[in-house]
C-alpha cells in the first residue's frame, strides 16, 4: 500500500511538472470584448445618515457593470457568459465587484455586510471564473450553500458571507498552479476587501475560508488587516513551515477530506515549485477540524462534516468544532 501511495506521489508529481514545461509557451488571449469596470464606490464612504448607503450604491453600480457585460456576451454571441450573467442580474443579488475580462472576477454578498456581527469570505482555489461562479464547487455556490448551513445552525446571528473570486485564478493544468505567483497579487486584492470590511464595519469578526490554491493566497495575507480565524482546506501549503509563521492573531484552522487527491500532492517546495509543509501535519500546528469524506471540490456540500464544521468556524464557535487528528 505504501509503495502504491509513493508510486502515485511520483505519477502526479511528474504529471504536473511535465504540465508546467508544455504550458510555459501558452500563447496569450486574444482582443477582450469586454469592458473594464467602473470605479467602485469605497465601502464606508459617507452617504447622508445611512451607514449601508455606500452598499448601496456599490451594489448599483456593478449591477450596472453585469448588465453592460451581458449586453456585449448578447452582441458577440457569447453563450456561455451570456447565461452566467443573466443569472447574476437575478433580483436581490448583491454584488461588490465584477470584472468580464478574461477569467473574470466577481465578488457577491449574502446578507448585510454593514449590520453582520461576523463576516466570513470564502476565498477559492483554480479554475474559478465568471461562467462558473454559481457552482457548488466554486466560490458563489460555495458561499451559497454556507450562508445556508449558517442560517440553519445560528438562525439568530447575524452573519455575512462574502464569495470572493477577486483574483484571476490559475488554471489546474497550468504553470501558475505550481508558483505563488497569482497568489501575491490575490493577496494584495484580499487585503484590500478586509480592509474596507474592517472601515465599513468595524465591529465585526472576520473569518478568511481558504481552499486549496486560496489558502496560499490567504497565507500570504495573513499579516495584513486583522483577522479572527483563517481555515485552510484541500490545501497543497500556504508556503510556510507551520501556522506561527503567517505572523497572525488569528486562529488557524486546517482540514482535508478523507477522499482529497491533493493529500497525493508532495507537499514540498523546490525552486520555487510547491508550497512546502502539510497544514494538517502536526508539525504545522494548526487547529486541524474533521472535514469527513469529501473529496476536493465538495468542502461545501450540504450534509458534509465539512460544511458544517466551516459555518462553525465562520461562527467563532470554537468549542463546536469538529477536531480531527493529525495526518
Amino acid at each position: 500500500m505504501a509503495s502504491a501511495r509513493r508510486r502515485i506521489r511520483s505519477a502526479l508529481a511528474a504529471t504536473l511538472a511535465a504540465a508546467a514545461v508544455a504550458l510555459t509557451t501558452a500563447a496569450a488571449p486574444s482582443g477582450d470584448p469586454y469592458a473594464a469596470p467602473t470605479a467602485a464606490v469605497p465601502l464606508g464612504t459617507s452617504v447622508g445618515t445611512n451607514p449601508g448607503a455606500s452598499l448601496d450604491a456599490r451594489y448599483g453600480a456593478v449591477r450596472h457593470d453585469i448588465a453592460r457585460a451581458w449586453e456585449t456576451a448578447t452582441r458577440v454571441h457569447d453563450g456561455a457568459m451570456r447565461r452566467s450573467l443573466a443569472d447574476l442580474l437575478a433580483p436581490g443579488r448583491q454584488f461588490l465587484s465584477f470584472d468580464a475580462r478574461g477569467s473574470g472576477r466577481v465578488v457577491e454578498v449574502f446578507g448585510d455586510l454593514a449590520s453582520a456581527e461576523r463576516i466570513a469570505v470564502v476565498v477559492p482555489g483554480a479554475d474559478g471564473r465568471v461562467t462558473n461562479f454559481d457552482s457548488g464547487k466554486f466560490a458563489g455556490g460555495g458561499a451559497r450553500a454556507l450562508a445556508g448551513q449558517i442560517r440553519a445552525e445560528a438562525p439568530d446571528t447575524d452573519v455575512a458571507v462574502v464569495a470572493w473570486l477577486g483574483y484571476a485564478a490559475p488554471a489546474s493544468l497550468s504553470p501558475a498552479i505550481l508558483t505563488d505567483g497569482r497568489a501575491v497579487g490575490g493577496s494584495h486584492r484580499l487585503e484590500g476587501l478586509v480592509a474596507e470590511l474592517r472601515t465599513l464595519n468595524p465591529a465585526a469578526s472576520v473569518a478568511l475560508l481558504c481552499h486549496s490554491y486560496g489558502s496560499v493566497v490567504c497565507a500570504k495575507a495573513a499579516d495584513g488587516p486583522s483577522v479572527d480565524d483563517i481555515a485552510f482546506f484541500g490545501s497543497p501549503g500556504t508556503g510556510v513551515d507551520e501556522a506561527e509563521d503567517l505572523h497572525t492573531d488569528a486562529r488557524v484552522w486546517a482540514g482535508r477530506g478523507s477522499h482529497d487527491w491533493i493529500q497525493l500532492v508532495p507537499h514540498a517546495s523546490l525552486l520555487g515549485f510547491g508550497f512546502g509543509a502539510d497544514p494538517v501535519s502536526r508539525g504545522y500546528h494548526a487547529r486541524v477540524f474533521d472535514a469527513g469524506s469529501v473529496g476536493h471540490s465538495d468542502y461545501f456540500k450540504p450534509g458534509t462534516a465539512s460544511l458544517r464544521n466551516l459555518a462553525r468556524i465562520a461562527l467563532g464557535r470554537e468549542s463546536e468544532v469538529g477536531r480531527a487528528d493529525y495526518r
